[in-house]
């Protein structure tokens, strides 16, 4: 790789669903990658089998490709310049780095068993003095031959300060660092060791990840050191809290997996613009932006160091904002989508409407479910008093009203609820548009409320229609 360039990685461990934190990562990582014409790179740490899930490397390859967050390299996208994107193929790179260290006389095999170092543990308990690991190296190791555990010998002890491109100057004393592990007796490398070897492999110039890796970057250092590898800039991205802001959003709080929130409808663009702005302030009031907004106007500078809020009712306000942007054909696809066995005829009619209020498929789902919408999808019931406007005596006073709705309408155009409107406005201001819009809308519909009468007899067709204010007609006379 040609380490003058900007890469980044996203580098998730295979161990379950992808979950906000992690693709906001992989986001901005992606963002600060484009806006450098640099590379972005998908690596998946799988060193860790006991806890890997079986599909989750797929499931991470489908999320991204969801978002649009594409990586130029990745276990699907090899590149022979990096050898492969998961840990598990790199083995031998590791060996080639950890031999470099043991000839430096920075690394030893793991002489102890667990008894041995739960005694060491119970000792420094006893004594109230923190149990350090670098305090028990042994005189005379041995030479390490692979089935042992390998440990860094820390090549200093000191005070470390760093820099992080969001939160400046941090600093950590010697009692972060230890001897830790680099290579398990199962031949596998620690993510302290393999993160830092691979980085380096790839040419990975900035490293994005949460806070709760500061308190490691001690051990980090020290290894960067040992290595001889210059650091590259650290980028550590605000947490994600809960809608209270209070603590970090958990499962308890709502968290999801990310393809659950393309399960329930919302759109590729709503979610790269709403979890861009979570921890990333671009100033201004602009809050919807494209994909080449983002781009442009993505800078580490106006990354957050506090947390920033998961608020689901500004997520659904931007996919309804976002909705109303897709063309007429991409608006009835998205509803039909949602309606798979109802008529399409009819729920093409209803997308409009549905979408002026309704946020989601699932909400989408959910209206059609508690029968909001069955005037459209079958026949209706009522109580003939439901057809009485409030200035009427009795609803017989209805019954000359839609016998004149029912003329008006025999020759109207219904190829929209404006062209049926434009046939019934005139009466309806001249008679009172209460007295002629309220029972046609109950005649239509059956219900209190509902879409408007032109928009009702619009989905419902002229036959329909017709048929519905007759009804209505004979239910008055009985």
């Amino acid at each position: 790789m040609d380490h003058k360039s900007v890469v980044t990685r996203y580098a998730p461990s295979p161990t379950g669903f992808q979950h906000i934190g992690g693709i906001r990562t992989a986001l901005f990582a992606y963002l600060w990658a484009k806006k450098n014409n640099g590379t972005f790179i998908l690596r998946i740490e799988d060193t860790d089998k006991n806890r890997e899930v079986a599909g989750s490397i797929e499931h991470t390859i489908e999320a991204l490709d969801w978002l649009g967050i594409t990586y130029d390299i990745g276990p699907d996208k090899p590149s022979e310049a990096i050898g492969s994107c998961l840990q598990s193929e790199r083995l031998e790179i590791y060996k080639r780095y950890a031999q470099q260290l043991i000839e430096q006389n920075l690394a030893y095999p793991d002489p102890y068993t667990e008894a041995e170092i739960t005694t060491f543990r119970e000792q420094a308990e006893a004594e109230n003095r923190p149990f350090l690991y670098r305090q028990h190296r042994p005189e005379n190791p041995g030479e390490w031959d692979g089935t042992q555990a390998l440990r860094l010998k820390t090549p200093e002890i000191k005070r470390y300060t760093w820099h992080d491109a969001v939160r400046g100057e941090l600093t950590a004393g010697e009692e972060a660092l230890d001897d830790f592990i680099l290579i398990k007796a199962d031949g596998f490398p620690t993510y302290n060791f393999a993160h830092i070897v691979d980085d380096q492999e790839m040419g990975v110039t900035h490293v994005m990840r949460g806070q709760e890796f500061i308190s490691s970057m001690p051990r980090y250092l020290s290894l960067y050191d040992a290595l001889n590898i210059p650091y590259p800039v650290f980028v550590t991205l605000p947490p994600i809290m809960a809608a209270d802001g209070k603590k970090k959003l958990g499962k308890r709080d709502g968290a999801k997996d990310i393809l659950e929130y393309r399960a329930d409808g919302y759109l590729p663009a709503t979610m790269r613009n709403f979890l861009a702005l979570i921890g990333w302030n671009p100033g201004g009031e602009q809050e919807l932006f494209s994909e080449e907004d983002l781009i442009s106007t993505f800078a580490l500078e106006k990354i957050q160091k506090s947390g920033g809020a998961f608020n689901e009712e500004k997520l659904q306000w931007m996919n309804k904002e976002y909705l109303a942007k897709l063309s007429p054909a991409d608006q009835i696809a998205y509803v039909t989508a949602a309606l798979p066995d109802h008529n399409p005829e009819v729920v093409g009619k209803l997308a409009p409407v549905m979408l002026e209020r309704l946020h989601t498929q699932t909400e989408i789902k959910a209206s059609v479910a508690d029968g909001e919408y069955n005037w459209a999808f079958g026949d209706i019931s009522y109580d003939t008093a439901l057809l009485k406007w409030k200035n009427d005596s009795s609803v017989a006073d209805v019954l000359p009203r839609l016998t004149k709705v029912s003329e008006l309408l025999k020759d109207a155009d219904f190829s929209s609820p404006d062209t049926i409107k434009s046939a019934l406005w005139d009466y309806a201001s001249e008679v009172g548009r209460g007295e002629v819009l309220w029972p046609l809308r109950v005649a239509l519909s059956g219900r209190e409320r509902s879409p408007d009468p032109f928009t009702c007899a619009y989905t419902l067709g002229a036959n329909t229609t017709h048929k519905r204010i007759q009804s209505a007609c004979d239910k008055i006379t009985g």
